[in-house]
């Protein structure tokens, strides 16, 4: 039997379903989550990293990449933003669905690997990347991304330093033209190119 991996288009794992609470740049947000998706039990430490440090302003439209149940998109709706939320693994997009009608925010999910389904040109493209698919699909992600920005748009990514994560810096260097760091935050790093 193949593994599954939390980007497996369709898990077929016993669904386990969990409900979590947690606060971020002051909103309290209730989530599903459920077993077959990226950490399930809690949400992970580099995308609290990634939320601390966004750099978004109301108005503006997201692509939430690689959306998992839905935490960045959420955080970025209801920072005012116009939000679209896609993921490959289905598991995934059904808890997002439901994690938007249960936090009342406005963001569309769909059904993408990579940008395949993807739409019209973004502000802000943000990812906590799956690094455990590879550096080639994460190039590819990076070398994408800037044809689906506006001029001035933003890729800001999260990535621990040491595994993986200044490589997918210097691809940001390479395909933008610049490449700044956020923050660091317990060996992870916000990683922000911006479409010149």
């Amino acid at each position: 039997m193949k593994a599954e991996h939390y980007y497996t288009e369709k898990p077929t794992s016993r669904l386990k379903l969990f409900k979590l609470t947690t606060n971020l740049l002051g909103f309290n947000v209730s989530l599903y989550s459920a077993t077959g998706v990226f950490n399930y039990k809690r949400v992970d430490r580099a995308t609290i990293v990634l939320i601390k440090h966004l750099k978004v302003k109301h108005g503006m439209r997201v692509l939430d990449l690689g959306c998992g149940y839905g935490v960045i998109g959420i955080i970025t709706a209801k920072l005012g933003c116009e939000v679209i939320m896609s993921d490959v693994n289905e598991r995934a997009l059904m808890l997002a669905r439901k994690n938007v009608k249960l936090n009342n925010v406005k963001a569309r999910v769909i059904k993408s690997d990579l940008f395949n389904n993807i739409e019209g040109l973004f502000d802000s493209i943000i990812t906590n990347p799956p690094i455990a698919r590879g550096l080639k699909f994460n190039y590819k992600l990076i070398n994408e991304s800037i044809n689906h920005l506006k001029k001035g748009g933003s890729l800001q990514l999260v990535a621990r330093h040491n595994k993986g994560g200044k490589r997918l810096k210097e691809r940001m260097l390479e395909v933008y033209g610049n490449a700044e760091e956020l923050c660091r935050s317990g060996g992870f790093r916000v990683y922000y190119s911006k479409k010149l």
